[in-house]
């Protein structure tokens, strides 16, 4: 049963959803995974099984199906700030 971790709430439906993973600061796009999304307050839940698939599919030998360039900003410190 699902009960989410945020808001309590068990309501929940199947999405597929994209996430970006960061590892070794190097950024990783995965497409399409299978998540149980909070009806209430749209928190994103992996199964376990997908989540070991993951780790495999960017931890293996699996090899990605493009690459994109990513435009990149950084938000200014107060420091920064005018």
């Amino acid at each position: 049963m699902f009960k989410c971790h945020v808001c309590n709430s068990e309501e929940s439906h199947t999405e597929y959803v994209n996430e970006i993973f960061q590892i070794e600061g190097k950024f990783y796009l995965v497409e399409n995974i299978p998540a149980e999304v909070c009806s209430r307050c749209g928190e994103e839940v992996f199964s376990r099984e997908t989540t070991e698939k993951i780790r495999v599919m960017l931890h293996g030998e699996t090899k990605p199906i493009k690459s994109i360039a990513v435009d990149v900003f950084s938000y200014p410190s107060p420091a920064k700030a005018s």
